[in-house]
């Protein structure tokens, strides 16, 4: 067979090594030898500062110290709340060095004057807080001054509230703070009592603004207003207590109803006899009654000037012939938390019985309250 000029048969190389050729007579390339790719330029990584990595570890070790204090407020918190206990028999209640009696001793007097004013301060007594005496600004760092003084004597602390506007209807103890500022001064109350979770407090609300309210005609205002407040003053091992009258005033009925419409959450109870000379049985009596209607509330008693009892003419205002009742944290029941000395002796109900201004200090008065306790 006739060859093909050009083919690989024809060519006289043919039968040696071909080479690049092949002998399907079709030419190939041989492949391009694959190149490396050219090095990138090397990127110099930019160091952070010491001063950032200083900033930086700072910064870890505040967050961990701040979630540590974190963890242990909320443990302790949880603890204080679990271990809080409510007043009770043998509760010791601290004696205010802040007291009018304490100052009383400081300025002098007769023998009999000092040494009332003496005896006096150095019982456990709640301590009043009012607009007058510890304004805005103020009132919280006299609340703390007490809380340190309870602490420092391992003791709880008692206090009462008292400037609510239109206080005591325009009767002796006049005065108070009107709407906004009384919003203002129980806030700063209640976040100094919350500040010191350590300490037990019992906080009495206003006394004679329930029993009172419907001879005043403020039933209503005066609800909204303690409600306020309330909300206000609760917190941990805080126990508090609102006006509960008396049981020579308004019936137990009457009474409970009004209670029970001021009785917030974290409200433990009423108080009875505050700045009264009514006998303690006759009160622990009364505040049955009211807890009965109330399910089961809790009381207090105020005793720090019921020890002759109630005068026979029902005389409130610096009766004569009285003196001091039972120690705080004498006498208690399933009820009563219970009694405490709430009114501070030698302190005058007002212009009354040759007395001075209500809560004005009283030398005479408080000679004649100790008569035969004091030394």
């Amino acid at each position: 067979m006739a060859q093909r000029p050009g083919s690989d048969a024809s060519h006289p190389d043919a039968g040696r090594d071909a080479g690049p050729y092949v002998v399907s007579g079709h030419y190939e390339a041989p492949p391009r030898p694959e190149r490396p790719a050219p090095p990138r330029p090397s990127r110099r990584r930019r160091r952070l500062p010491r001063w950032a990595w200083i900033a930086i570890i700072v910064a870890a070790v505040a967050l961990i110290v701040a979630g540590i204090a974190l963890a242990v407020s909320l443990v302790m918190g949880g603890v204080q709340a679990l271990t809080a206990r409510p007043p009770g028999v043998g509760t010791a209640f601290v004696a205010p060095a802040e007291s009018k009696a304490a100052r009383a001793v400081a300025e002098g007097g007769s023998a009999d004057e000092v040494a009332a004013a003496e005896y006096l301060a150095a019982q456990p007594t709640a301590y009043w807080l009012t607009p007058e005496q510890d304004p805005i600004g103020e009132v919280g760092e006299r609340v703390l001054n007490i809380a340190q003084e309870a602490r420092e004597t391992d003791t709880a602390m008692a206090v009462v509230v008292y400037g609510l506007p239109g206080r005591d209807c325009g009767n002796h103890s006049a005065g108070g703070l009107d709407e906004a500022d009384y919003e203002t001064w129980t806030t700063q109350i209640g976040t100094a009592l919350r500040s010191v979770p350590d300490v037990k407090k019992v906080v009495i609300v206003e006394p004679d603004s329930l029993a009172l309210a419907p001879q005043c005609g403020n039933v209503d205002e005066r609800v909204d207003q303690l409600r306020g407040a309330l909300g206000r003053l609760t917190g941990t091992d805080t126990w508090v207590y609102v006006d509960g009258g008396h049981s020579n005033w308004l019936g137990a009925d009457t009474m409970a109803e009004l209670v029970e419409r001021v009785a917030v959450s974290g409200v433990r109870g009423f108080v009875t006899n505050v700045s009264n000379f009514n006998d303690t049985y006759d009160e622990f009596a009364y505040a049955h009654a009211l807890s009965d209607r109330l399910g089961g509330m809790h009381a207090l008693v105020d005793t720090s000037r019921n020890g002759a009892g109630a005068p026979g003419d029902d005389e409130w205002c610096n009766p004569p012939g009285r003196t001091v009742g039972d120690p705080s944290g004498t006498y208690g029941d399933d009820v009563v938390d219970t009694n405490l000395w709430i009114k501070p002796p030698g302190e005058s109900d007002g212009p009354c019985n040759g007395g001075p201004d209500a809560g004005v200090w009283w030398p005479a008065g408080a000679v004649e309250l100790t008569r035969g306790v004091a030394p």
